[in-house]
């Protein structure tokens, strides 16, 4: 049995694996479990693995690799295409491995344990930040119903607990007082494990080279730093900077047909949360880098004479996006004259 490209659509509990020869044809159908798939492949001779880019493909990547196979993991949306008729496992695994025959398909880097730890830890920040208003408004909210309105605003709001409950004079029932003051330590417990992660996010930018090279891009700090290196990876997978911007879905979206060119907003591709990072520090550094005697600043101010704001501002994210890839693939640190062109 002469396997070329062996497809694995990844299940919970069961995989569906389809393998195509050198002329295409599917001479493997079979469906195992997910610790059943290694040990099948570690029996057959090195060919080529294709998995969509999802949860668990990486960490089933990097065992296939230790068995000498070559790993590609591709978007779900470039196997899609490929599914003929009726959608079922069996299918989506031969689609997949179809897809990976195509020249012209581009695939996903397989990360290291180190860059999904580093993502995991941003996910977990980033859940307990959005934590924080729905604790806040919680709050607000039964206080309002004791007829207490607080100002908006996080000190605001903090100040206002702190008379209320500390106070000689008890301000609410006694149930509503113990209520209030356990959400009040579950708001001081969010503050110090956002904190802890915030640290530990400064000691890692501190001790790779690479993100020490993103820390000298203003309105990067070490949280976008840590969050790009463990995205990015390798600069080299992208060939130009242009192709990190548009993974990260800060181009324009084309609406072209009849040869006459139309763009919209952003496509809004890739990660979201690197996406926000960037349009924030972008937000962030605007005022300072648009008063700049550089190439970048004269662009800048060029921009903001005949655009908005909001418009100028994702321009920048896209630039920086470019930027960040010239440091990672080059291995040098900002410089605003050399890097604003």
């Amino acid at each position: 049995m002469n396997v070329s490209v062996l497809g694995i659509d990844l299940g919970k509990n069961i995989c569906s694996v389809v393998g195509l020869d050198a002329t295409g044809k599917v001479v493997v159908r079979r469906r195992m479990r997910s610790e059943t798939v290694i040990t099948y492949k570690a029996a057959l001779p090195a060919c080529v693995v294709a998995m969509k880019a999802c949860c668990g493909t990486h960490h089933m990547g990097r065992a296939l690799v230790r068995h000498g196979h070559v790993v590609w993991l591709m978007s779900p949306e470039y196997v899609r295409p490929y599914v003929k008729a009726q959608k079922n496992d069996d299918r989506d695994a031969e689609a997949i491995a179809e897809a990976a025959t195509r020249p012209t398909i581009r695939f996903v880097e397989l990360k290291t344990e180190e860059q999904l730890d580093m993502q995991t830890l941003h996910r977990i920040r980033d859940q307990l930040v959005g934590d924080w208003p729905s604790l806040m408004n919680q709050i607000r909210s039964l206080l309002l119903e004791r007829g207490h309105i607080v100002p908006q605003g996080r000190t605001k709001l903090a100040v206002r607990l702190g008379e209320m409950l500390d106070g000689d004079e008890p301000v609410l029932g006694h149930r509503i007082h113990r209520l209030v003051s356990d959400m009040r330590l579950c708001w001081t417990a969010l503050d110090e494990r956002i904190a802890d992660l915030d640290t530990e996010f400064i000691d890692a930018a501190r001790m790779d080279e690479r993100t020490r090279r993103l820390l000298t891009i203003p309105g990067i700090g070490a949280l976008y730093a840590t969050a790009l290196v463990a995205a990015i990876g390798d600069a080299r997978i992208f060939e130009r900077g242009r192709d990190l911007a548009a993974g990260l879905g800060l181009v324009p979206r084309q609406a072209t047909t009849g040869g006459k060119p139309r763009l919209l907003g952003i496509t809004k591709r890739g990660s979201r949360y690197l996406r926000k990072n960037l349009i924030q520090g972008a937000r962030a550094s605007l005022p300072t880098m648009s008063r700049s005697d550089t190439r970048l600043g004269a662009w800048l101010r060029g921009l903001l004479s005949r655009s908005h704001t909001n418009t100028v501002v994702v321009a920048l994210a896209a630039k920086m996006a470019r930027i960040v890839w010239a440091l990672l693939r080059h291995e040098r640190t900002y410089d605003p004259v050399a890097q604003a062109a």
